[in-house]
Order: C-alpha cells, then structure tokens, then sequence
C-alpha cells in the first residue's frame, strides 16, 4: 500500500512538472500594467512624459556638445560630467519609450527577452550613476583640498581607468543575479509596473524567489553604501576645507566649484531613500510607480539643468555661443 502511494506521490509531482512546464512555456511576453488611467487621462500624461524626456534629451545633448567643442571644459570634472550625461541618456531610454508605448492602445506588452534585457539595462546603468557620483566627489575633493597638485593627480589615464572601473563594477554587480533571474521559470504575464523592475517580475515566477530578493537587496546595498561612504568622506573633506579658508571670496568660490555636484548626489540618493521607505503592503505597488517616476523621469530632467545654470563657467559658454548665434 505504501509503495502504490509514493508511486502515486511521484505520478502526481511528474504531473505537476509537466503542467508546470506548459504553463512556462506560455510565457512569452509579459503585459507591463502601468498607471490605470482612463483614455484622456493617458492622453495628458502622454504629452508631460514626452515633454520631459524630449526636455532631458536635449539638456544632457547640449552638455555633451559644449564639453566636446569648448577647449575650456577639456577637465577631468567635465569629462565625468559629459559621462553623466551619457548616463542619463541612457538610463532614461531603458524606460521612458516603452512607458510612453504603454499610453497607447496595445502598447503594454513586451517580449521575455526585452523584459529582461530593460530590467539589467536600469539596474546597470542605475548602479553605474552611483559609481560615479561617487568618483565625481573625489575630483572634487582633489579640486578642493589638492588644488596645486590637481592636474598631476587627476590625468587622463586615471580619469579612463576610474571609469572603466565604474561600468565594470557596476557590471559584475549585477550580471549573477541577471543570470539568475532570467533563468526563472514564469506562470504569469501580468507585470504590475510601467518597466520591468525586478521586484514586480519576480513575483511572476512558478518558484519562490525569497534567495533572490535578499541577494538583490545585498547587492544593491553593498554598491549604494560603497558609493555613499566615498562620497560622505570626500564632502567631509571638502567642508573642513572651506572652513580653514579664511576670505569669503575664497570660500564662495571652492562651494561653487562643488555646490552642483552636491545638489545632484542629493537628488540621486534622496530618490533611493524614498525607494526603501516603503507604506503599507496595500499601497507598496503605487508608490513604487511613483518613486520610479522620481527616479527615472524627474532626476535625469533636473541634472543638467543644475550643471548649466549653477555652473558659473557653462553659463558664460551658453552665454557666449548664445550671442554668437544671434551675430550670425
């Protein structure tokens, strides 16, 4: 009587796996929810996004441009920003089209592999912007408290290999929990998102995916206090400088060679801080939509609008080429 039961047992777990299978196999492309707003409602978010990242192409485009053709912003603090800039650009693409796609009628599905290839675009490129936020706030603490030995400590070849090792870094981060998440078994297709966010994808897996999460959240939290502690002791750095300066002028213009850089990592850590403080289960979904817009959406918009108008040197270049154009 055992025997026939445990034989049982097995038929019905084989059964079970071959459902399973079948059921996995359906999957082919996921559905990305998105914001459950009726058609005009669509319509007026469609024209704002669009607006905001027609906005942030063209603020990130022009700080490329003037780094690239101004003799005078050839420095290692201008080279990270157009990286920064870069950054922004892509990390606003990884998102933003298929959220705007998702406005229209028939526009929320996305293939296994565009989910999966979206979802480590924005968690590399996402991991990549804190790297050099990071490294941004050491040349600035050189700036600062090194001035007459800046251009000795921070040349060209340093300059190349700090941001080798922030796209390396931030690759080998990530690529085992990609690997990982992307050999998941799937049994739903509904993605309670606007992209493919790891959290929402891996509550459609067939399997519990409890070791994943903790390794996402080590992961990401190892990369983010890394990032944070560089930038805490650089700016404490920084601020003991300033003090010991004892001219005003002095002072005013060591903060304004930093103040935007600043500004920016507040914004960028502020969003992550408002990304783990999550409310109630009941409401935990919407607000991560909301917060993912902060992230993805209003930050790149804000950051090279910070750099040109709180940036005393890109403003006179503006400036310049602006009267310029209007000569000729």
């Amino acid at each position: 009587m055992m025997s026939v039961v445990q034989k049982s047992d097995v038929l019905t777990s084989f059964v079970f796996s071959s459902s399973e299978r079948r059921n996995v196999t359906m999957v082919t492309e996921f559905i990305l929810l998105g914001f459950p707003f009726v058609s005009a409602q669509a319509i007026y978010f469609f024209i704002l996004i669009l607006s905001i990242y027609l906005f942030t192409m063209a603020g990130n485009l022009l700080i490329l441009a003037l780094v690239f053709l101004d003799q005078r912003l050839h420095s290692p603090m201008y080279f990270f920003l157009s990286n920064l800039s870069i950054l922004d650009i892509c990390f606003i693409n990884t998102t933003v089209p298929k959220m705007l796609q998702g406005l229209l009628p028939g526009g929320k599905k996305i293939s296994l592999p565009g989910c999966f290839a979206q979802s480590y675009l924005f968690f590399l490129i996402g991991t990549s912007n804190f790297l050099l936020l990071a490294v941004m706030s050491f040349d600035r603490f050189v700036a600062i408290c090194y001035p007459l030995y800046y251009s000795v400590i921070m040349h060209q070849r340093l300059c190349v290999w700090l941001l080798i090792g922030v796209w390396v870094g931030a690759f080998f981060s990530i690529f085992i929990l990609s690997i990982r998440i992307m050999r998941l078994p799937y049994c739903s297709s509904l993605v309670n998102h606007f992209f493919c966010d790891v959290i929402p994808l891996l509550m459609n897996s067939c399997i519990n995916t409890a070791t994943i999460q903790l390794q996402e959240i080590i992961t990401s939290s190892i990369m983010l206090l890394t990032s944070l502690l560089v930038t805490l002791i650089s700016y404490t750095k920084i601020v003991k400088a300033i003090l010991k300066i004892h001219s005003m002028q002095g002072r005013k213009k060591a903060f304004s060679t930093c103040s935007s850089h600043a500004l920016v990592v507040s914004l960028a850590y502020g969003s992550c801080i408002f990304t783990y403080l999550k409310p109630a289960h009941g409401q935990a979904t919407d607000y991560d939509k909301n917060v993912a817009i902060l992230t993805t959406v209003i930050v790149p918009l804000l950051n090279p609008f910070i750099y040109t108008l709180r940036n005393q040197k890109v403003r006179e270049i503006l400036s310049e080429n602006f009267q310029k154009s209007l000569l000729h």
